[in-house]
């Protein structure tokens, strides 16, 4: 539970900060009714015949395709899934010009929709998929709406979310320009991230600026370098913010 002091003490870091960023991973959209990935029910906790690292993954995908379609239509495409009050804080503070961007590990495409114009996508976005032959995109509704694998009309080729899945490399300018804001801020806040999942947690490294906030409901790596630690929920923590 978050205290009075907390939220007084992150206000004021807030109101202080001129080049603020924010780093968010799966927690941050779980209040829009996405499921996490290592919470007791998210993803990682469900039974399937294989296991949903297995499936997320490159050479899965590639020998697969079927049961990698069957997973993803129906666990990881949260089409109807709306910005909570966390995003809509985030948008809001780019838009009074002290927020910097947003580098997110989430692949829901909830920050854009919120109103965010600065956002590196780490593992890139269901809401884009490309042909794997012709590289014709296809939106999120093509893929969903799709009968078992989904193909390209114009070649028959497999269309593949623009998603990076395990033994893949991040696409190297968005890292790049994630670590271009990330160095370039005076207050970096984590937020719903447990930083297990590298290259990108690794990128926390970069920060040189004036103060680190940790908001998560299990401790982290990280803990012991920030200059503010909040164990809560972020219905608990944003709606008593104030964006000045």
């Amino acid at each position: 539970m978050v205290s009075s002091r907390q939220i007084e003490e992150f206000q004021k870091i807030l109101d202080e900060g001129k080049k603020i960023v924010f780093f968010t991973g799966a927690g941050v959209s779980t209040d829009s009714g996405i499921p996490d990935f290592r919470s007791r029910d998210g993803l990682y906790s469900m039974k399937y015949k294989y296991p949903p690292e297995t499936i997320i993954s490159h050479s899965f995908f590639e020998e697969n395709p079927k049961e990698f379609f069957r997973f993803y239509k129906d666990k990881m495409l949260n089409l109807d899934a709306k910005p909570n009050i966390t995003h809509l804080f985030m948008a809001s503070l780019e838009k009074k010009g002290r927020c910097l961007g947003v580098v997110t590990q989430n692949i829901d495409g909830l920050h854009t929709a919120a109103g965010s114009k600065h956002v590196y996508e780490l593992h890139g976005s269901v809401l884009r998929n490309y042909c794997t032959h012709c590289h014709t995109f296809y939106d999120a509704k093509f893929i969903r709406d799709s009968q078992g694998i989904p193909v390209c009309p114009k070649d028959g080729a497999i269309i593949k979310p623009d998603v990076v899945l395990y033994e893949e490399e991040l696409d190297n300018t968005v890292v790049s320009k994630a670590i271009h804001a990330i160095t370039s801020a005076d207050v970096l806040v984590v937020l719903g991230t447990s930083l297990v999942v590298y290259p990108a947690a690794g990128l926390i490294d970069y920060f040189q600026g004036e103060h680190l906030v940790l908001i998560n409901r299990t401790v982290t790596s990280y803990d012991h370098s920030a200059d503010l630690r909040i164990e809560a929920s972020f219905n608990e923590v944003f709606p008593k913010l104030i964006v000045r």
